[in-house]
């Protein structure tokens, strides 16, 4: 989250369009999305977009959805080792499909919280806090090594976190830099994961990949000076405060009612502790690693992607370009929400995941009789 920040207001240079596929098609879905009545429908770039209604007087609040008795399942936070370190995640829920619920950068599981009881509801739902992120431990990136940060290690923390805790295939639910994790996790070992629901993937502007011939030296010489002196650590001191957080949070969510000083807390407390301030530097110069554009076409999972329009940091106008891969079923825009739906407006996100994951445990579910 505060990368986005970063990228935006220090590295201007960074803001390039990439190659949009050229071939027009329209992609009809045949998901129990059209269930929903305040979809209205364009087509953008020549394929099928879907916009989700914010109108709150239609739509049930993330308190509502699913609300059928009064008591809602427990949230438990438990720890898991991983590696020799030590994971912070959340589960909730005793039946039915396995969610995966990945946070963004800066963020941890608490951002999923009003999320979680809902979907917990009719699903086993687990959120995970990224190794570096949270209340996970917090290795010195210069006593793990470069390979330690990045997403193919964080895909392989996912993928064994599936394997160890959740014991069976899960839909991940990603947002920001957690759908890299998402995609690169789906790709490393497709047997684990059932689908993907994308919410403002990350772009990576500042992948080396999308700098400018021209601004590349620039770029690496202002990484550095951030990661090996100590203005790093000065500049990070600046936004590490409740104030900052605030401005940053109301800059990405386009409801600034939603700003709580809750929120404020839940990204703030766990960047105060010790190491965090060294993950934050190293993910700002890690211009390394895969894109959206290089996994998507990779995966073998189904794939839906919905995009708050009011996004300051991931363009929707470059987002749209994924909705013509072969693996993604639809493209959703959710109208007047920024970067982080799933907490700024979970009454449209809530309901967008359980019409996800109900498709394909039904198709999962026919393909288990007919056998």
């Amino acid at each position: 989250m505060l990368m986005a920040t970063f990228n935006s207001l220090t590295l201007p240079l960074s803001k390039l369009e990439f190659p949009v596929c050229s071939a027009a098609r329209i992609k009809i879905s045949t998901s129990p999305l059209h269930s929903f009545p305040n979809l209205s429908r364009f087509r953008p770039n020549g394929f099928l977009i879907r916009s989700i209604s914010s109108d709150h007087s239609t739509m049930a609040t993330g308190d509502q959805i699913g609300d059928k008795t009064n008591s809602r399942p427990q949230i438990q936070t438990c720890t898991w080792n991983w590696r020799g370190y030590t994971i912070r995640y959340q589960c909730s829920g005793s039946c039915g499909p396995a969610l995966l619920l990945v946070h963004g950068f800066g963020a941890n599981s608490d951002h999923w919280r009003k999320n979680i009881p809902v979907l917990a509801q009719s699903h086993r739902v687990y959120a995970i806090d990224l190794i570096g992120y949270g209340y996970s431990d917090k290795p010195n990136p210069r006593e793990v090594g470069d390979s330690f940060y990045t997403f193919e290690a964080w895909a392989s923390q996912l993928n064994d976190f599936c394997s160890s805790v959740v014991k069976e295939e899960a839909f991940f639910i990603c947002n920001s830099i957690g759908g890299l994790v998402g995609l690169q996790a789906a790709v490393t070992n497709p047997q684990i994961c059932r689908g993907i629901l994308l919410l403002n993937i990350s772009l990576r502007m500042l992948h080396i990949k999308k700098q400018p011939w021209f601004g590349r030296p620039f770029i690496a010489s202002f990484q550095s000076l951030l990661r090996n002196t100590a203005l790093g650590k000065l500049f990070y001191r600046s936004i590490a405060t409740p104030e900052s957080v605030r401005s940053i949070l109301c800059q990405c969510y386009h409801d600034t009612s939603q700003v709580t000083e809750e929120l404020v807390q839940i990204i703030l407390q766990p960047g105060l502790q010790p190491g965090a301030v060294d993950i934050f530097l190293e993910f700002i110069c890690y211009s390394g690693g895969p894109l959206p554009e290089e996994l998507l076409p990779q995966v073998k999972c189904p794939v839906l992607i919905a995009w708050g329009d009011k996004d300051p940091w991931e363009s929707i106008e470059l987002g749209r370009a994924y909705g013509n891969f072969d693996s993604v079923e639809d493209f959703i825009i959710l109208p007047n929400v920024g970067h982080c739906p799933q907490d700024e407006a979970p009454h449209l996100v809530n309901p967008l995941v359980e019409a996800f994951v109900a498709r394909y445990s039904k198709s999962a579910a026919k393909a288990s009789a007919t056998i």
